[in-house]
């Protein structure tokens, strides 16, 4: 792959046998960055498993004390007084059957969707389930997006709750913030999605489970990071 003067001059300031302090690693990566745009933090994370297995599969959320820099459009699947509840508490789009028929025509204009329970048992939602779940959309028990509590479930994501799941090659890649971030402020949500992606170690997982960390600008080269004082730093307290 051929890169830019750009990215080649960014190139140059990595180190490529070296494993970074995560300190160190934010701080450069503030330089690696080329895009003219605020581009988000990537965290990689290989791991130890066989995604082809049930029991080595690795999903979870996080919610990153800092936020992810980004206006998340939240789509909440419900009726009755819980629609109302969720409108209150800020939901872009709220609405059941409606919402499905739009979903079914096309319009995928929101990146989050929550349900009650008493819609997903009316199967409302499974209805535009091939459309969701590849996406990554559909509500499910797993990823905390089927809730009563909907408040809570729409504050959570409105200051930063982040899906993740382990890819096909036993890789996890998240976002955990905004180049425009405070260094402190990336470390700390590196601290917190390190901290979930280790409490989600399946029970199928046998030997090392973190294999390697990195972090990567959206454009730009990435960063290798010492994995010990990584898994070692410590997730703010809630």
């Amino acid at each position: 792959m051929q890169h830019g003067k750009k990215y080649r001059n960014a190139l140059e300031l990595v180190e490529k046998s070296k494993a970074y302090e995560p300190a160190e690693a934010v701080e450069l990566l503030k330089k690696l960055s080329i895009s003219k745009f605020d581009g988000t933090v990537e965290l990689h994370m290989r791991l130890g498993v066989d995604p082809r297995h049930s029991d080595q599969q690795v999903r979870g959320v996080a919610v990153l004390p800092a936020g992810t820099g980004k206006h998340v459009r939240v789509l909440v699947f419900a009726q009755g007084d819980q629609a109302r509840e969720a409108e209150e508490a800020g939901a872009d789009f709220v609405g059941g059957e409606d919402l499905v028929k739009r979903i079914q025509g096309g319009w995928l204009d929101f990146d989050v969707a929550l349900a009650t329970p008493d819609v997903m048992q009316a199967q409302i939602v499974q209805k535009v389930a091939r459309v969701l779940g590849p996406r990554g959309l559909m509500p499910n028990a797993r990823s905390q997006t089927i809730t009563s509590d909907l408040r809570r479930g729409i504050d959570e994501i409105r200051k930063g709750r982040v899906q993740f799941t382990v890819d096909k090659v036993g890789i996890i890649h998240a976002p955990i913030g905004k180049i425009s971030f405070e260094s402190q402020q990336l470390l700390e949500n590196l601290a917190t999605m390190v901290d979930a992606i280790t409490r989600a170690k399946p029970s199928g997982a046998k030997g090392q489970y973190v294999r390697s960390i990195s972090l990567a600008p959206t454009m730009g080269p990435g960063v290798r990071l010492d994995v010990a004082s990584t898994l070692a730093l410590q997730p703010a307290a809630a």
